[in-house]
């Protein structure tokens, strides 16, 4: 049989066909095989799916590189084995939960299937629920482990598989590499144990909800102001996600009375039927919350995307138009707000700090500063600022965190990005804000007025494919060849390379060893503080280019100005890049 020119994939697609998958998967196989389109073959059945910074994640459908019962098998019974091994002849439980994505239940279903086969206690929820209560069950029911199915905020044609460890955070080196070489040891599916033991399976939900939002309620810093302010209006939109389940609940347990559900966005669907791409990052994907919230004057519009760990929002700016934060902007607005609120509570004594991603703006770190409160920066996937949390734990205390991509986090009870917490506090900023008698947009303004503004945007490239792999590669191997030398007139000074860990001052020519893993990543700095950052991303077949310019503000007279030339600053950095 010839299905592809790689013989790799002859043998990937031979091993499938001839194993004992069900007969509709084997048909699905031969149809691949007798089409003239080898490149659905090869897409198919070139690689094994593996753990990124979001763990298992890819298109729907049959083969090795695709998300089905037999990769989410194999996965599982990797990771129940790597599990059996590490804790030898003690009692070990898992929680796993799942989304609103098409087949996320039946994944669940069988992740707990393959955990109990393997004599492992498997604490399930009986329905949706979001990502961060998740990681709040591992450590609430001292599980060595969990699995939640979902694919994030991707397209509905993907879904996946985030593995956590026992400190709730997801797994991180070496755990990671550790369950992927199990699993690599598989020899087919004939390997995993499918037949569930239903003693070992118990169903949980109202267990949790309970504990996990009283939880949250300890976040408040401010319950003056909310009672003050509890009749906020807010429009909130969990973009047919499980968001539904928790934040209008949350909202109302701390205070706020006046919260706008987007109905046509409020039942959870894994087609996403009102929406291109569920992201709250995704103007379109708002775009009927902001509606919403522009024909009641609302004060606040939040949207969480479907495995409700991020969360977008929009207010109004200085012209009164309604306008979607980035995730830089509302990362520093509420993290401002903390700080602020934690020293005029007299909760700051020099033993406290935030922590975000490398990629994510550093005004964070200045603002941090200001207040004597340090700032721990990381590799970018939430999973290591998790790695902080548990490495200070008892040492310093976590004030809070996030980073660009929309996910926030504040205390430590979760050890993940957490929606549900971050609309609530960020209802509290914006009802702080309302009664300083200042917008959230205002308050944001002040900030650059007293740090200078900075601005940041994002450039993707989407490379699909093997193909498309090697090719993001390639650019990868072109700038560690041919660094640029200077971006809009400025100076390249220093250069980081997290793959080699090596900083090295082109000015001096001095190199010191970065502390971190090794990623693949690249960063240039120049002398003017721009900032270039080269990511091939963990969860989708992308680059990504993160650009941050930053100048002084003397006052919110010239905040459209300052900003409009910062956006010229960063398009001309991002042509001096030669992105194809």
């Amino acid at each position: 049989m010839s299905v592809a020119t790689d013989p790799a994939v002859t043998a990937k697609a031979n091993l499938w066909l001839n194993s004992n998958i069900d007969e509709e998967a084997k048909a699905e196989i031969r149809r691949m095989i007798e089409s003239e389109n080898q490149d659905e073959i090869t897409d198919a059945f070139y690689k094994d799916l593996e753990f990124g910074t979001g763990g298992l994640r890819g298109i729907m459908g049959i083969g090795s590189n695709r998300v089905n019962k037999y990769t989410i098998g194999m996965a599982t019974q990797g990771f129940a084995n790597y599990l059996n091994q590490t804790y030898p002849e003690q009692e070990i439980s898992v929680a796993v939960a799942y989304d609103s994505r098409n087949n996320s239940q039946f994944f669940g279903e069988i992740t707990a299937a393959v955990f109990s086969a393997n004599g492992i206690k498997v604490y399930l929820f009986e329905e949706l629920r979001p990502t961060p209560e998740l990681s709040y069950t591992i450590r609430r029911l001292g599980c060595k482990g969990g699995v939640v199915l979902t694919a994030s905020h991707n397209p509905k044609e993907y879904n996946g598989y985030k593995a956590y460890w026992n400190d709730g955070g997801q797994v991180t080196p070496p755990h990671d590499k550790n369950i992927v070489a199990e699993v690599k040891k598989i020899s087919g599916v004939e390997a995993v144990r499918f037949d569930a033991d239903h003693s070992k399976i118990e169903k949980i939900s109202e267990l949790i909800d309970e504990p996990y939002l009283e939880a949250i309620t300890t976040n408040v810093v401010s319950p003056e102001v909310i009672d003050k302010q509890k009749d906020l209006k807010i429009v909130f939109s969990p973009i047919h996600g499980t968001g539904i389940t928790m934040v209008p609940q949350i909202l109302d347990k701390i205070g706020f009375t006046n919260v706008h559900v987007v109905e046509a966005q409020a039942n959870p669907d894994g087609n996403f039927p009102t929406v291109v791409y569920p992201n709250p990052e995704e103007a379109e994907a708002m775009s009927l919350a902001l509606k919403m919230a522009q024909d009641m004057d609302a004060d606040l519009v939040m949207g969480t995307d479907p495995d409700s760990d991020r969360v977008g929002i929009g207010v109004k700016n200085h012209h009164g138009e309604w306008q979607l934060l980035n995730g830089n902007q509302a990362a520093t607005a509420m993290i401002f707000y903390l700080l602020k609120a934690w020293k005029e509570k007299g909760k700051l004594n020099g033993n406290q700090y935030i922590a975000k991603t490398i990629v994510t703006t550093d005004l964070l770190d200045k603002m941090a500063a200001s207040f004597d409160v340090k700032t721990f920066n990381t590799l970018t996937g939430f999973k290591y600022i998790a790695e902080v949390l548990k490495q200070q734990e008892g040492k310093m205390e976590f004030i809070g965190g996030g980073e660009e991509s929309y996910g926030y986090l504040v205390n430590d009870f979760v050890r993940d990005k957490d929606a549900i917490i971050s609309c609530a506090m960020l209802a509290e900023v914006v009802a702080y804000a309302k009664d300083q008698g200042q917008s959230l947009f205002d308050t944001l303004m002040d900030i650059y007025v007293e740090f200078g503004m900075f601005r940041e945007s994002l450039k993707s490239i989407k490379k699909g494919g093997k193909k498309g792999a090697e090719e993001i590669q390639q650019m990868m191997a072109e700038l560690r060849s041919n660094p640029p030398k200077e971006l809009q007139g400025s100076k390249v000074v220093k250069a980081m390379d997290y793959k080699s860990l090596v900083e090295k001052n082109l000015i001096t020519g001095e190199e010191t060893t970065l502390d971190f893993p090794s990623s693949n990543v690249l960063q240039f700095v120049t002398e003017d503080g721009t900032k270039v950052s080269a990511r091939p991303s963990g969860t989708e077949p992308k680059i990504k280019f993160y650009v941050s310019v930053q100048a002084p503000l003397d006052s919110r007279e010239n905040f459209d100005k300052v900003y409009a030339e910062l956006g010229d600053k960063m398009a001309g950095a991002m042509a001096d890049l030669n992105l194809n």
